[in-house]
């Protein structure tokens, strides 16, 4: 019974230092496992930051660009009123075209009518300077 006792006592001796092994390694395990976890801990920090960082940013610029779109409606406007001023005075002056071409058509219209009247007139005149030419030389022939 003694050899079995010994027996024993080194199955328990090898099981104890089989045990301790495996606690060492398991204890090494876990160390490495928390650094690994912090390293990913400080990662998920910075990432974090620079979420925000991106956030506030995005935020930043999407509030520069609605006061950008803003003033670029009101410059819109303005213009606007500028296109609708120059129309308006395309308008008037198509107007003004349409009633100087009125006019000038009334007028070469009385003139075209007319050139029958002066032309007759311009005869008559012509008629008449030649009777006053003709009575005046019988006058002065008269006279000598």
């Amino acid at each position: 019974m003694l050899e079995l006792d010994w027996l024993l006592y080194i199955s328990v001796a090898i099981i104890a230092i089989a045990f301790a092994i495996l606690v060492y390694y398991l204890i090494k395990t876990i160390i490495s496992m928390k650094k690994t976890l912090d390293a990913v801990s400080s990662t998920v920090e910075g990432l974090q930051k620079q979420v925000d960082g991106i956030t506030r940013e995005s935020t930043e610029l999407l509030h520069k660009t609605n006061r950008l779109a803003e003033d670029i409606q009101q410059k819109s406007d303005a213009l606007n009123s500028v296109f609708l001023a120059a129309k308006d005075l395309g308008d008037s002056m198509q107007r003004i075209n349409y009633s100087i071409k009125r006019v000038s058509d009334v007028v070469s219209q009385k003139a075209d009518e007319q050139s029958d009247q002066v032309a007759m007139a311009v005869k008559w005149g012509n008629v008449a300077m030649s009777f006053w030419e003709k009575w005046k030389a019988k006058k002065q022939q008269a006279d000598k």
